[in-house]
């Protein structure tokens, strides 16, 4: 491949399952590799195992892409001059493919079976779980005759080379698995379906692939592929062999490989509570990669503009949810306010706080409220519980229990009684004469501090320990409403 070449890298799931955060990771680092080298993404769908595969979560992977915003130049809905896209409609490429390596002798039919195989590696005094021992490599004419007299049909197999075979990892360096270590993998079973060890090259061959950015978990498989592209190469059917870089693998608690299992994998997960595709995408990044050693938050733009994977960590990255929450905390912080309205609405709307058509009043009280409430957040799921108190019908409206019972009991009761008369005397209902009011009459009047002092009156007005400014929410709320459900709480 020379070097002016345009870079084409490639994302390549099997749709099973909802999709994971480590595949999307895989995602993200074939995206920013190929927009930073003004390259191409291909996006092909490896659908060849029917009992597994869907159409669901085929449907859950273009989903999750769009939500986070990474696109592809080819591939489904994109199309493309090397299509189909999808391995199942690629079943007679494969055949051609397969029959043509066949012929040129680079394939070899195999008849042994895998008792067969043990029990000769027994009688040599080898393990048995050595595999295949290419046995059926030169069997004759008259060998081949009597298999298929039996009734055996035949994998095809790749005839190794007799060398060592090894490849400059563009995340771990030097690599080399010495000759005759790799048994001959099957390419294609007895029958005719081809396996991954045939499917995945020849799609990236013909489909021009330069760089292949995969998890470290297949590294084992690349000597197989190199030397299946070199095959690929004398039979006319690849022109070049790509560049190989493993990712590392992405752990969970107890340094586990984060399974598909395990609830913090599913990205879904994430959009449903509130991560922003900046939030996640950047945290994501981080999972193997750094723009630089003291920075973590970076935008979408300036990852892409900076990412090189030569510098992709070889190590295993741990998922970190509290620095996911709190990379993400930052990039909610920095939306314009407009725009955290418009993406906070349908939280709000899905908890039941706003109903599905907001009227004029309750989305000017979400305007207003807003810039203080994403001050707080960190994901935007966080937001329903803390302006739910602005949106309640009063007859619906009552305290958190557990809020109520620590901060409305009996000793709440001189407090409610000096904030109902010092706020019942104010001429103007306004923040600064809110605010105002309170401290005089809690904090001089009464001479308490201003955590024992205000508590009571934020659990009674907004019904929770936890909310946006007080002295503000009360504005938000009106004089009415605010004074109302002190007076309910001094009631009991």
């Amino acid at each position: 491949m020379s070097e002016t070449s345009v870079v084409r890298a490639r994302f390549c799931p099997s749709p099973t399952g909802t999709p994971h955060v480590g595949l999307i990771r895989t995602a993200l680092f074939n995206w920013a590799f190929a927009r930073h080298n003004q390259g191409q993404l291909v996006f092909r769908i490896e659908d060849t195992d029917a009992a597994r595969d869907s159409q669901e979560s085929y449907e859950q992977l273009l989903d999750g892409l769009r939500w986070l915003g990474i696109d592809w130049d080819e591939g489904p809905e994109a199309g493309g001059e090397y299509g189909p896209y999808r391995q199942s409609e690629r079943r007679a490429i494969y055949a051609d493919v397969a029959a043509k390596l066949l012929e040129a002798g680079e394939l070899y039919e195999a008849f042994s079976t895998n008792e067969e195989v043990e029990a000769r590696r027994k009688a040599a005094g080898l393990d048995p779980k050595l595999g295949y021992d290419n046995f059926d490599r030169d069997l004759t004419g008259e060998q081949i005759a009597a298999f298929r007299a039996e009734g055996r049909a035949p994998v095809l197999r790749l005839r190794m080379p007799d060398t060592d075979l090894g490849w400059t990892d563009l995340v771990r360096g030097d690599i080399n698995f010495p000759a005759n270590t790799i048994p001959d993998p099957v390419l294609v079973r007895a029958n005719g379906e081809p396996l991954y060890t045939l499917t995945n090259p020849v799609d990236d061959a013909l489909m021009k692939i330069t760089h292949v950015l995969r998890g470290e978990d297949l590294l084992p498989s690349t000597p197989r592929q190199l030397a299946l592209y070199a095959a690929l190469e004398r039979v006319g059917v690849a022109e070049f062999t790509p560049r190989f870089g493993h990712l590392p693998y992405v752990m969970g608690e107890g340094n586990k490989k984060l399974s598909k299992r395990d609830p913090s994998s599913n990205l879904f997960n994430y959009r449903d509570r509130g991560f922003i595709r900046e939030g996640l995408l950047n945290y994501l990044a981080l999972l193997g990669w750094s723009i630089a050693d003291d920075r973590d938050v970076f935008s979408v733009e300036e990852m892409i503009a900076a990412f090189d994977v030569t510098k992709v960590s070889a190590n295993p990255a741990r998922f970190d949810l509290k620095k996911a929450e709190a990379i993400n905390g930052t990039h909610v912080r920095a939306l314009p306010a407009a725009e955290f309205v418009t993406r906070v609405t349908p939280y709000l709307v899905t908890a039941g706080v706003l109903p599905e058509s907001p009227n004029e009043q309750q989305l000017a009280r979400l305007d207003a409220i807003a810039p203080l409430v994403q001050e707080r957040v960190t994901v935007l799921s966080d937001a329903a519980p803390m302006v739910r108190f602005l949106f309640t019908d009063e007859d619906a409206f009552a305290p958190e229990e557990d809020a109520a019972a620590k901060n409305l009991g009996e000793a709440a009761q001189p407090v409610l009684t000096a904030a109902v008369e010092a706020l019942e005397a104010l001429p103007s209902w306004e923040t600064e004469a809110i605010e105002q009011a309170l401290k005089d009459a809690l904090v001089d009047g009464l001479g308490l501090k201003p955590r024992k002092a205000f508590a009571p009156v934020r659990v009674a007005v907004t019904g929770r320990t936890v909310s946006p400014p007080l002295y503000e929410s009360m504005e938000l709320l009106g004089r009415d409403v605010s004074l109302g459900r002190l007076r309910r709480a001094l009631a009991g």
